[in-house]
């Protein structure tokens, strides 16, 4: 994943059945959806997969799905830490790259607590790298457990070995993101993808390799769309409505999350079950309604910009 032409990365969901097991059948729709819509790759196992309520050989048995499914169309990452010892990271690690991820993602948060300063953390890191020879790594600053920001001088050293080519940034910060573009641009293999919609088109604009949001779990054609055509000149009014749309709705998307995504996608079309295992309280009318606005004005975008929809 590099910075030559710009990606979307979905951070996807995990579809469940009724009886709470992971939807194998569904988590194959939702993969082709992803791809039809034109996702440049796929992180699984990450917070929107709830990856926190996955058991262990979960975690391992959706990778290996998506990577199957995926079939070398695009690399797959995802998420390998989730605390225990080191010989237990370095386990899980390799089992998951023997799956056939591309990169494993680190939560930040994970490699050290809120107590434990950044030589901890980089310590950690550093062991974990030490004992998996030729596994390539990346970065997210998962809001859970907590939300650690790394910083641009410690992103910029982790990149400089070589081996990190992955980073979920979720500061919503643009300052931020710029300084942790200018310190890692002359690797070429790596990639930072912003989180936030809110400042999209600047961090496109900055150097940031593309876009990793949940917003891409509603229609990632229009996040695929704003790649595609953020820096254009003749498409400028229609960015910064796609911008402002993105704004606008930004709340109502990250209401009772991810259970709302799953519930959208189903009206759209998709073949999933709107089972979540974290906890969540349906959705009420209002938020109902304004899904209902959300979807009159996106079908309204797709129509101005012609953007065939993957579902209805």
């Amino acid at each position: 994943m590099n910075q030559q032409k710009k990606k979307f990365v979905p951070v996807m969901l995990t579809p469940f059945l009724e009886n709470g097991a992971v939807d194998f059948e569904g988590l194959t729709q939702l993969t082709e959806f992803y791809l039809e819509a034109g996702a440049s790759g796929l992180f699984a196992n990450c917070q929107s997969s709830e990856m926190y309520h996955l058991q262990p050989e979960e975690r391992i048995q959706v990778a290996k799905h998506i990577v199957r499914t995926a079939n070398g169309r695009v690399p797959v990452v995802a998420t390998g830490s989730f605390g225990g010892t080191t010989a237990q990271q370095v386990d899980f690690i390799k089992e998951l790259h023997d799956q056939g991820t591309e990169a494993i993602i680190l939560i930040s948060g994970i490699l050290a607590n809120k107590k434990e300063d950044d030589n901890i953390l980089r310590k950690r890191f550093y062991q974990l790298l030490d004992r998996t020879e030729g596994i390539l790594f990346g970065f997210y600053e998962c809001p859970e457990p907590y939300k650690r920001l790394l910083q641009p001088n410690l992103l910029a050293e982790f990149v400089d070995t070589g081996r990190v080519i992955y980073h979920k940034d979720t500061s919503l910060d643009i300052q931020q993101v710029r300084e942790k573009i200018a310190g890692t641009q002359h690797c070429a293999a790596f990639g930072l993808y912003d989180a936030y919609m809110a400042h999209a088109v600047a961090s496109l604009q900055s150097g940031a390799a593309g876009l990793s949001c949940i917003q891409g779990n509603y229609f990632p054609e229009l996040v695929v769309w704003l790649c595609q055509h953020y820096e254009q000149k003749e498409n400028e009014t229609m960015v910064n409505r796609v911008q402002q749309f993105f704004i606008k709705h930004m709340d109502l998307m990250h209401t009772n999350y991810p259970l709302i995504a799953k519930f959208y996608l189903r009206k759209r079309g998709l073949g999933i079950g709107t089972f979540c295992r974290t906890a969540h309280t349906d959705l009420d009318d209002l938020v109902k309604s304004g899904l209902e606005e959300l979807e009159r004005e996106r079908k309204l975008l797709f129509e101005q910009l012609d953007i065939p929809a993957v579902l209805g």
